[in-house]
């Protein structure tokens, strides 16, 4: 962009610098507004309700759950009875008595120590 008149931009510098210091010069706060500060709260509002939303879902959802767990349950009937420790307690025992059998100890002779024998010593 080239102008041809420089006077003209030498008068348009002029009056930006001019609106500038004034604008620096005067004590009177610029003035504020208020469209900016209404989204703002709208903003924080919809983001409020949406996590609201989400809570009260999860609640309600888990209250519903735990309500359809009856005491008549039969997951919760299994649990409250204490007949599966019993069969995991016989179930424990003919364990260990079915290795007990299947154990064997095997017995050297030559190994076993001979308080008569003498053990001969490298010299």
């Amino acid at each position: 962009l080239v102008l041809s008149n420089s006077t003209a931009l030498n008068l348009l510098l002029s009056k930006l610098l001019r609106d500038c210091l004034e604008q620096t010069n005067s004590s009177a706060p610029p003035p504020v507004t208020s469209a900016g500060n209404n989204l703002e709260i709208v903003y924080v509002l919809l983001m409020v309700g949406l996590f609201g939303f989400f809570t009260v879902g999860v609640m309600v959802t888990n209250l519903r759950a735990r309500r359809l767990e009856g005491p008549r349950d039969p997951y919760n009937t299994y649990i409250a009875t204490d007949a599966w420790h019993k069969k995991d307690r016989e179930y424990f025992q003919a364990k260990v008595i079915e290795n007990y059998k299947l154990c064997c100890v095997l017995e050297n002779r030559l190994a076993v120590e001979q308080p008569a024998a003498k053990i001969p010593e490298e010299k």
